[in-house]
């Protein structure tokens, strides 16, 4: 019976084949079209109203409409409601999240969650405040004491470090970074709670705190926790923390709040701690905040899955150019026993998965062209080579930063910070001079 349907992951190639055999013919001249696929996986054609009085371009669309339903089957409207003749204001609703799939045709899905899959914004690369996310598919990838280490060793240089928690279901940056007298009033859900009253700037101050670690070094930190000291009545507040507002998406409002924690501490550098897996939260971190991405993964077969489903999405919906350039590997938990044979797994797997979804095709026969974004296998400074940060027995028992002897936290991360100093931070300060 299986074999019989129309299921959800053929849409995108049945529409791409019907536009291919009605060519012009379905598509009024000047009219832009909106292919939207709804909450329950059924496309229709939206267009604006003005064509509605338009006898010829009406017979068109319905032929279209027609030639869909027959398609699609069940994924497709009948003919009699597959075209929506709406206002213009409704259609530039679409805009932010549809691109084009054919001249004059736009592909658009309407989502309960996931939509911050959908966008990347603008890199600019210049900022005051560098920004880098740090993210995993999976947890327990080792990102707070990631987080942690990396302020420490950025703060030794001399550079202004904010280290923000947006696991917001998990946190753990303030019990690694901050000791218990020293954590704040209030933390990330409480702004969000307190900003849908508009009290958001009365919280501003007591959000950051200080680390007692940091007394001794040129540069400085400061830790933003998901909740304060006290963490109150976390699960109601948390209930609440992903509204949109006042017109304003989560995500507009998350960049809102980094705007104003950089304004208060001016820092050089930002480390925002995202949530894991593929969540519309972790999204945001990723495509919206225009932050570089250190990507946390394990040699593991579910692992290379789910950096998979992100990676094809990004490559099949034309998002790939817009963020290739951002991500960095990272290799968490790297055995120390097999450790070389391992890592040449892990690269393989990487390689594998950037060439297929990311890199740019290189033709043999003119490979001179630098405008291609294509590495080796064996290309030291390439995305896809991992970031080395070796399992420890004392990092993997979670203890606190301010707990763990200096030597074993220079053992786990000595690969990994020479590859961040070399590849990521010395290419981020020749660019801000």
């Amino acid at each position: 019976m299986s074999d019989a349907i129309v299921s959800f992951d053929t849409i995108r190639h049945r529409v791409n084949d019907v536009l291919e055999e009605m060519e012009a013919k379905s598509i009024p001249d000047g009219v832009d079209l909106y292919l939207v696929r709804d909450l329950f996986g059924k496309l229709r054609i939206s267009v604006e109203d003005v064509v509605e009085e338009d006898e010829a371009c009406r017979e068109r669309l319905q032929a279209l409409a027609l030639r869909l339903h027959e398609s699609l089957g069940v994924h497709g409207y009948p003919p009699e409601i597959g075209v929506l003749f709406v206002d213009e204001t409704l259609l530039t609703r679409l805009k932010d999240t549809a691109h084009q799939i054919y001249p004059g045709v736009y592909w658009a899905d309407r989502l309960v969650t996931g939509r911050g899959w959908w966008t990347v914004g603008a890199h600019h690369g210049n900022e005051s405040a560098k920004r880098f996310t740090l993210f995993s598919v999976k947890g327990g990838m080792g990102r707070s004491t990631t987080a942690a280490v990396l302020a420490w060793h950025l703060a030794r240089t001399g550079e202004q470090v904010l280290v923000v928690d947006l696991d917001l279901e998990s946190p753990g940056v303030s019990s690694v970074m901050l000791e218990p007298e020293r954590r704040p009033k209030f933390g990330v859900v409480d702004w969000f709670v307190e900003d849908l009253v508009k009290q958001g700037d009365h919280v501003i101050n007591d959000l950051l705190a200080m680390p007692a670690w940091v007394q001794d070094y040129e540069g400085d930190v400061r830790v933003v926790p998901a909740h304060g000291g006290e963490p109150g009545e976390y699960l109601a507040k948390l209930g609440r923390v992903y509204m949109d507002a006042d017109g304003e998406s989560w995500t507009e409002r998350l960049e809102r709040l980094l705007g104003r924690l950089e304004a208060e501490f001016n820092p050089t550098v930002v480390l925002l701690e995202s949530r894991s897996g593929l969540h519309d939260i972790a999204a945001a971190t990723i495509t919206d905040l225009d932050a570089e991405v250190l990507l946390f993964a394990t040699d593991s077969e579910s692992a290379w899955t789910d950096y998979d489903i992100i990676f094809r999405h990004w490559s099949n919906n034309e998002f790939a150019r817009q963020i290739r350039e951002r991500l960095w590997l990272v290799s968490a938990l790297t055995p120390v026993t097999d450790k070389v044979s391992y890592l040449q797994r892990f690269r393989q797997r990487a390689w594998d998965l950037f060439r297929e979804a990311l890199y740019d095709e290189v033709d043999a026969l003119d490979e001179s062209d630098e405008e291609l974004f294509s590495y080796d296998l064996d290309d030291e400074d390439a995305p896809h080579n991992p970031m080395e940060i070796n399992w420890t027995l004392g990092l993997a028992a979670g203890a606190s930063l301010y707990d763990i002897e200096r030597k074993e936290v220079e053992s786990a991360y000595a690969g990994f910070l020479a590859r961040f100093d070399k590849l990521i931070w010395a290419n981020e300060r020749e660019n801000t001079k």
